[in-house]
């Protein structure tokens, strides 16, 4: 998908394509924000893989899978293996980790060193090996140089709050913390030695409005904070959304938002004559609460705040929601609290696939009917079947509902939707007639999807750089055609797909009836002339 996914792909497909593994450059020039360890791994999966969207989503797939065992290991040490089970069943099946697999940012490495990172650090106060420290080190360092402080501060909170609740002091004193602190200087300084090539060594850059940049500090010490203060060269997304928090996490953590938030009151509720008790008993320890509301805090108040930030909530979301069904599995009321919760959750994930996919984007292949069909039985019975005690039908019930929901996205509403943007199908009428090197942008058209799929980086159309007697190819907005017109162009071969920005939807462009008129076409058009 353009945005974020897309332009992600492309910085990495500019290192492939280069070699410079150094540099981060976007379609504007210098990118001056995520760190490079995305990129990276997105690079190496094109050596591959080739350049595919397989190949850039599959490092992320490679650390859910590592970040889902981590939650269940983290768990397990803060409870045990039943509650470990149960939270890598609920990280694995909410709607934001999912996501993050589909249109893929930085978030699902991120959520994953953070559990991992969570993980390590707690098994070395358990067990006091300095090995868990090489570990913690190594997630603390992959996160920070895939996101930033985040991934670092996240993990570092979750153990200090949980060294605080054990009220072991001595923790705090243990000289093996300088390993860790020695280790994670050392892992991420090939990144930040990268922003000290790229821009303390060249002062005469301006980017983003910034003169003079000091990447070292930058990336030591600006980029979280710009995005907590809200710098205007960032934007203001959300800012004034007081209740970005509640609203976003109720979809982003579906089915199990409503159980998490009910579990966190009773956290809170009770954490004032809770005791440290032994590992593994019922106890109800920081960590999970720590992270969690230290996370809404910045997540709500911070002054750039996007949905996809959420993920990182998914390991203690999950370990919280996990140890309060288990505690409370046997009382025949709060199993039945839980069925109504989790019911209500489900079935309005079903009541959206309804929407998406018979009204806005209806179902056409008899196949797919025919699976859905299957999976909604699967739900049914599960709801139905008298097999199983209520809480474990509340479980079943919600990743059921949430593996219909999701084959649905992937096998009908995804494939009928992503035509709609206009750089894939402009991609595929390349191929055939034009080489992507004579391609050209006209000025403010961006598309990164194009650019993936023609495995080609963006050429800014520009007088100075065309040879005379040269054939070229424009790619320009519909919207934009008096303004490419004035420019004297004679075009010869001329190709138009639909463009609209599916990320973003709109009423209007859901309802089938309206769509239409929300289109703008991308044009591909043969440069003959220019007057």
């Amino acid at each position: 998908m353009d945005n974020d996914s897309a332009h992600h792909a492309v910085i990495a497909l500019r290192m492939y394509l280069t070699g410079d593994y150094v540099n981060l450059i976007d379609h504007s020039g210098d990118y001056l924000d995520k760190p490079h360890f995305l990129f990276w791994t997105s690079a190496l999966s094109y050596h591959i893989f080739g350049v595919t969207s397989f190949a850039y989503k599959f490092p992320s797939f490679l650390f859910t899978i590592l970040g889902v065992y981590s939650v269940f290991r983290l768990a397990k040490e803060l409870y045990d293996h039943e509650t470990g089970k149960l939270a890598a069943l609920i990280a694995a099946s909410s709607f934001c980790v999912i996501l993050a697999n589909n249109d893929v940012r930085m978030d699902a490495i991120l959520m994953s060193c953070i559990a991992f990172a969570s993980w390590q650090l707690v098994a070395f106060v358990h067990h006091r090996k300095s090995i868990s420290l090489v570990g913690a080190a190594l997630g603390l360092a992959i996160g920070f140089c895939t996101k930033g402080h985040i991934g670092l501060v996240t993990p570092v909170a979750g153990i200090f709050f949980y060294i605080l609740y054990k009220k072991d002091w001595r923790l705090f004193y243990d000289w093996r913390w300088l390993i860790v602190i020695f280790l994670f200087a050392l892992f991420i300084s090939p990144v930040v030695y990268c922003y000290y090539l790229q821009f303390n060594l060249h002062p005469e850059k301006t980017i983003r409005e910034l003169n003079k940049v000091n990447g070292v500090k930058f990336i030591l010490w600006d980029h979280s904070f710009e995005r907590i203060t809200g710098r205007k060269q960032l934007g203001e997304a959300g800012k004034k959304d007081r209740f970005f928090f509640l609203h976003t996490f109720l979809w982003t953590f579906a089915p199990w938002c409503l159980t998490a938030f009910v579990a966190l009151f009773f956290r809170l509720k009770n954490f004032l004559k809770r005791k440290p008790a032994p590992t593994g008993s019922g106890r109800q320890e920081w960590l999970s609460t720590g992270m969690f509301l230290l996370l809404a805090l910045l997540i709500n108040f911070s002054g750039f705040k996007l949905p996809h930030y959420l993920p990182i909530l998914a390991p203690a979301t999950a370990i919280l929601s996990a140890h309060f069904f288990i505690e409370k599995k046997n009382d025949p009321a709060w199993q039945k609290a839980f069925f109504v919760l989790q019911l209500f959750a489900s079935f309005s994930l079903l009541l959206l696939a309804v929407l998406i996919n018979i009204w806005a984007f209806p179902v056409k292949s008899f196949w797919l009917l025919a699976i859905v069909i299957l999976l909604l039985a699967l739900v049914f019975y599960y709801f139905l079947s008298k097999n199983f005690l209520l809480i474990q039908k509340s479980i079943a019930v919600s990743v059921s509902a949430v593996a219909l929901f999701f084959f649905l996205l992937n096998t009908n509403f995804y494939p009928q939707l992503l035509p709609y943007q206009g750089g894939k199908p402009l991609a595929d009428i390349t191929k055939g007639i034009a080489n992507p090197k004579d391609v050209f942008f006209w000025k403010n058209t961006f598309s990164a999807s194009y650019n993936f799929y023609s495995a080609s980086l963006r050429q800014a159309y520009n007088d100075s750089i065309i040879l005379p007697g040269k054939k070229y190819w424009l790619i320009y907005q519909q919207s934009q055609r008096l303004q490419v017109d004035s420019a004297g162009f004679v075009f010869g071969k001329t190709f138009a797909v639909p463009d609209y920005e599916i990320t973003r939807l709109k009423k209007g462009f859901v309802d089938p009836v309206t769509r239409k008129e929300m289109l703008d076409s991308l044009v591909m058009a043969e440069v003959m002339e220019k007057k």
